[in-house]
């Protein structure tokens, strides 16, 4: 008990001389700069005003990384906005504009070298691109009323080009139309073609993966191809 009394005492003796010698060493410092203020003021002032400086720098620099992020996330969602269009904005496309916003979502969902070939003469391959696995998608648009139905003759005409002309290891038939006719959806099932109807077509507007859709409706199988160099 008497020892912990002892070294407390120290204690509170070392800490009074640690004030005592800072308290002198502070005295002299200023006992120095007072005796020496001419070549002291302007080293103050620098640092001071490097201070000030700094600490304005870094609150600038910290505002521009807010503006940057804030940005980016205003893009980000705007990108998204536009990608996400009602079916009813989808119905109000022409049959070109179709084409190019399914290569849009097929670019969104990590598609590679997509363009869009539709036209006279394309053989039934509107976008054609690569898979992120490496296997070679076309993509057969039709822009149909919403009443309609794919028919079997349609069906017949992809699944005669798809794989034959273009080498497609995942072929996807998609359409604005809320049905194909029964024969069409048995060919695309037997030939492997992917069939979007209209309503599988707006869970990919809202955000559905092509790759989570793909095994819905047919099977996307082929071999992985990496695209040619």
């Amino acid at each position: 008990m008497a020892a912990r009394r002892r070294g407390r005492r120290l204690k509170k003796r070392t800490r009074r001389q640690l004030q005592g010698w800072a308290a002198a060493l502070a005295a002299v410092a200023v006992w120095w700069a007072a005796g020496h203020w001419a070549e002291v003021w302007p080293v103050l002032l620098a640092v001071i005003a490097g201070a000030v400086v700094g600490g304005a720098g870094w609150v600038l620099l910290r505002a521009h990384r807010r503006a940057v992020g804030q940005d980016r996330a205003w893009r980000a969602q705007e990108e998204a906005r536009t990608r996400e269009l009602s079916m009813t904005e989808v119905d109000a496309l022409t049959w070109q504009e179709f084409e190019q916003y399914v290569a849009d979502l097929c670019r969104r969902d990590g598609c590679t070298k997509v363009v869009v070939s539709g036209g006279s003469g394309d053989l039934g391959a509107d976008v054609v691109g690569y898979l992120a696995d490496g296997r070679k998608l076309v993509v057969q648009c039709k822009k149909y009323a919403p009443h309609r139905s794919v028919s079997s003759q349609d069906m017949q005409k992809f699944v005669g080009t798809a794989r034959l002309e273009h080498g497609a290891d995942v072929a996807l038939f998609v359409t604005t139309c809320r049905t194909f006719t029964k024969a069409a959806l048995g060919l695309a099932l037997r030939q492997d073609i992917v069939a979007l109807h209209r309503d599988l077509l707006g869970s990919w507007v809202k955000g559905a993966r092509l790759e989570a859709l793909i095994p819905l409706s047919g099977g996307g199988g082929g071999t992985k191809r990496r695209p040619s160099s």
